[in-house]
């Protein structure tokens, strides 16, 4: 798996100086102030890599691009890489040979935002580290749990409830009856019945336009002569009140005369 590994190339910085240092006497920590910061001892370029979840600091040289050192980092922020208390452009790093033999030394950047590039590339690459080393746990988890069989079981069935498709086997589907708008109305429950309006009265005027026959009486002793002289008799009775009051001026002359203190009509009038 480690040869399938392909080296890439996090960070490139053409300018980086390299010094001694002297040994750490304490725990304090690093000071740039403490190297001769003006006589840098060599002067290269500086190249990032990854192969792997291994970082690398190649010191090369500018023209030919030869190796002058290399510092493999496991882990940062550690002890392969620190910062020194004084500086945010200088750093100590711990090259190594083939051999196992190594040795710390101090390099720094004249550019302080080449100093934050080479920062933030380490930091980034050890972030995915973190991140691929917890996918593989919990891969590896998922395996060790016990698996769940979501599988039919031999004579397993399932129904599946479908619009208005009923579960049982021949069961038809109920029809919807739809009413006026497009809205869909329920059908009347099973034996109902259907109530019938009231046929509303006739009106009192069709009543009176309408005239009822008088009854037919069934006897045998009544002829139809005399039904017709029963339908007169009324039409007779109403002309007999007629003939009384067949004088109708003399009523008007009657009532006129008994009128008291009627003032005198004039001559030039003529009188009814």
């Amino acid at each position: 798996a480690a040869e399938l590994e392909y080296e890439s190339v996090l960070c490139v910085k053409p300018d980086v100086n390299v010094y001694r240092i002297p040994p750490r006497t304490s725990n304090r920590g690093y000071r740039a102030s403490d190297w001769k910061l003006d006589h840098p001892d060599w002067t290269g370029r500086l190249r990032v890599t990854s192969k792997g979840k291994t970082a690398y600091i190649k010191l090369e040289d500018k023209v030919s691009g030869e190796l002058f050192a290399q510092a493999p980092i496991d882990q940062y922020p550690g002890i392969a890489v620190e910062t020194v208390t004084d500086s945010s452009r200088y750093f100590v790093i711990r090259i190594q040979d083939g051999t196992g033999r190594s040795a710390f030394i101090g390099i720094g950047f004249t550019d302080r935002g080449d100093a934050f590039d080479f920062n933030v590339s380490l930091q980034d690459h050890f972030k995915w580290v973190k991140q691929e080393t917890e996918i593989s746990k919990e891969s590896q988890e998922a395996d060790t749990r016990p698996k769940l069989d979501l599988g039919f079981k031999e004579g397993q069935t399932i129904k599946l409830n479908i619009g208005n498709m009923t579960t049982k086997k021949g069961g038809a589907a109920k029809p919807r009856v739809s009413g006026s708008g497009g809205l869909s109305l329920l059908p009347p429950p099973p034996g109902g019945k259907i109530a019938v309006p009231p046929i509303p009265p006739p009106s009192s005027t069709a009543i009176a336009n309408h005239v009822t026959p008088p009854p037919v009486l069934k006897s045998s002793n009544v002829s139809s002569a005399d039904i017709l002289l029963d339908l007169d008799a009324p039409a007779s009775a109403a002309k007999a009140p007629a003939s009384a009051t067949t004088d109708l001026w003399g009523d008007f002359s009657t009532a006129s005369s008994a009128v008291p203190n009627q003032a005198p009509q004039q001559s030039n009038w003529v009188q009814f």
